[in-house]
């Protein structure tokens, strides 16, 4: 019976540090917190998890809660066990001058755009909806073009309208107005993984007649020049939840290159990795930052030697694209740079 014990118990706490392993809870973590204004789901799964993308593996929801996917400032996270095993759950509070409140969900009415975000959202609204990566350059090339604005002026803006030379799409009046930007190329393979398209504006086709349409401007988010280029409009809900997790491929990409040109990155940066959804890399997939190993000299055997790569931050994918996808460095332990490799965490 002692040889039985032993054994269930050695299976249980194997069982419990294989878990351990997988999501790992922090080390001095708390068993609840209280989410505040400003929290992203980021920040409180590193609160809880040495992995903050593990949190959907350990989330339980709430049955007591309409929609207990959607957190809201003023809930408490508890770490709970749940057959055993941790769990996290959210209790919809609300902070009154006299002390903490429990209110039933049927009283209380939150609307969607209260909840927290995954990640910074105001780090990435203009990937989401003013920028995107065409193929390549002769999709701009053959999209319909800005051709002159009212009075013959060269620049239009935000309620004005304005004439577009090209070949429409049937039936569709929605279109985004972009200027070509750079260009990003596979260090490795010289591959063109596509070229970006900045967004400045959309606007409306108002009549068409032949190949030349009326068009008002709806946004301009800088002004909008003759030759700019129209592509059909998207219809994107902006994300606010984004859901952390591991790619199902084996990922080795490489940080191509930084928002606004640069070559250092830091936290909160948005980057651009060469791999994107041919490679099954999709949005919230987590990668790890590895900087290069640096080469040193070896003072007893002489000689150069080089060192292991090193891990040194965290990115989340937020947008991908054919070839190439967009990501928000979450963590950075150091300064990273272009040329840092992006594999799997």
């Amino acid at each position: 019976m002692k040889k039985i014990m032993i054994t269930f118990v050695a299976a249980a706490l194997f069982s419990l540090s294989a878990w351990a392993e997988d999501a790992r809870l922090r080390a001095g973590h708390p068993d609840e917190y209280t989410v505040k204004k400003g929290d992203t789901l980021w920040d409180i799964s590193a609160t809880f998890l040495s992995k903050p993308w593990k949190w959907p593996e350990i989330w339980h929801a709430n049955p007591q809660i309409d929609n207990p996917h959607l957190i809201y400032p003023g809930d408490l996270i508890r770490l709970v066990y749940v057959d055993g095993q941790p769990r996290l759950i959210s209790e919809r509070t609300l902070k009154l001058s006299g002390g903490d409140a429990k209110l039933s969900p049927s009283i209380r009415v939150q609307q969607n755009d209260e909840a927290i975000t995954a990640i910074p959202l105001d780090k990435i609204n203009s990937f989401l909806s003013h920028s995107k990566i065409v193929d390549s350059v002769s999709v701009l090339e053959a999209a319909p073009y800005l051709v002159a604005g009212p009075q013959k002026r060269i620049v239009v803006g935000a309620g004005d309208s304005a004439y577009a030379r090209g070949k429409f799409v049937d039936d569709l009046t929605n279109y985004g107005v972009y200027r070509k930007g750079e260009a990003y190329f596979d260090p490795s393979t010289k591959e063109l993984l596509g070229v970006q398209a900045l967004g400045v504006g959309s606007v409306n086709i108002r009549s068409l007649e032949g190949d030349i349409a009326t068009v008002d401007v709806t946004r301009a988010n800088e002004e909008i020049r003759i030759g700019d280029r129209l592509l059909p409009g998207e219809e994107r809900a902006m994300e606010s939840i984004f859901y952390p997790s591991s790619p199902e491929n084996e990922i080795k990409g490489t940080i191509i290159a930084v928002e606004g040109g640069v070559s250092m990155v830091g936290k909160f940066n948005v980057v651009m990795v060469n791999k994107g959804e041919r490679d099954a890399l999709k949005v919230g997939n987590v990668l790890a930052i590895y900087k290069k190993g640096e080469v040193v000299s070896d003072r007893v055997s002489g000689g150069k030697v080089t060192l292991p790569d090193e891990r040194a931050g965290l990115m989340m994918v937020f947008r991908t694209f054919n070839k190439m996808s967009y990501a928000l460095v979450l963590e950075a332990d150091r300064q990273l740079a272009v040329g840092d490799k992006a594999l799997n965490p």
